[in-house]
């Protein structure tokens, strides 16, 4: 059947599928495509092309996903209904949206939901054989989620409390508390942008500490995701390693 072909085309089972393969990265080129007439605030005739050629495929995908849709939710009739409001049909009608700037330049705003789109390239990791360690990353997310959790509210509140203390220090120099918030941010991740600074003695000494602090609360994390995925390499080696005994 045609409908199969295409639902093996656009949505296959686990398995292989060399068109498929092509398919996502042709989907994927045509995503980076679309995304070039946002870097222009110029009216060109190419840039009103290529939007027209990348919405034409967004609807051709749109509309082969929704034929096939009852082989992929399985759920007969009812899957034809149900596809428009599932998560990725949604990203996929909004991405189409952006197509009426072409008619109207009062509705240049929905080009910036052609953003969302760039969440399909995703697929497009199993095409150039990322999977296996995206799945690997992944997995060391969900094991080590706790830990993380943790890291980041210590971050959150070190945040807060650096900047109450820092408000409190020099209220001449913030503002209001986003500014100390601000602050406090690029101090912890050590960026130090320079736009906003202490200028007293305490103020400076206040900055110095957050600054150290911050560079051990930033450090956390990348530690914890480096040994979890370092560990489920070597696991991974040793389920794949033939046993010696």
């Amino acid at each position: 059947m045609v409908r199969k072909k295409l639902f093996d085309l656009v949505e296959p089972p686990i398995a292989e599928n060399q068109k498929r393969d092509i398919y996502d990265i042709f989907m994927f080129f045509v995503i980076i495509i679309s995304l070039i007439p946002l870097a222009f605030k110029g009216h060109y005739t190419i840039l009103q092309t290529i939007d027209i050629f990348c919405t034409g495929i967004f609807i051709i995908d749109y509309i082969f996903r929704w034929i096939t849709a009852d082989y992929r939710l399985n759920k007969g009739k009812v899957s034809f209904f149900l596809h428009p409001i599932t998560p990725m049909a949604i990203v996929d009608f909004i991405s189409i949206l952006p197509g009426l700037t072409t008619l109207n330049r009062s509705l240049r705003l929905l080009k910036f939901f052609r953003l969302f789109r760039t969440l399909r390239i995703f697929r497009v990791f199993k095409a150039v054989r990322y999977s296996k360690n995206i799945a690997i990353i992944l997995k060391v997310f969900r094991k080590q989620k706790d830990s993380l959790l943790v890291v980041c509210g210590l971050a959150v509140g070190y945040i807060i409390v650096s900047a109450l203390v820092i408000i409190n220090v020099e209220p001449d120099t913030f503002n209001n508390f986003f500014e100390a918030l601000y602050w406090a941010t690029v101090s912890l991740t050590t960026v130090g942008y320079g736009d906003i600074y202490a200028v007293s003695t305490a103020g400076k000494v206040i900055t110095m500490i957050s600054s150290i602090f911050g560079i051990a609360i930033v450090a956390l994390p990348a530690s914890i995701i480096t040994a979890g995925y370092m560990e489920e390499i070597d696991q991974s080696k040793k389920e794949e390693s033939p046993d010696t005994d």
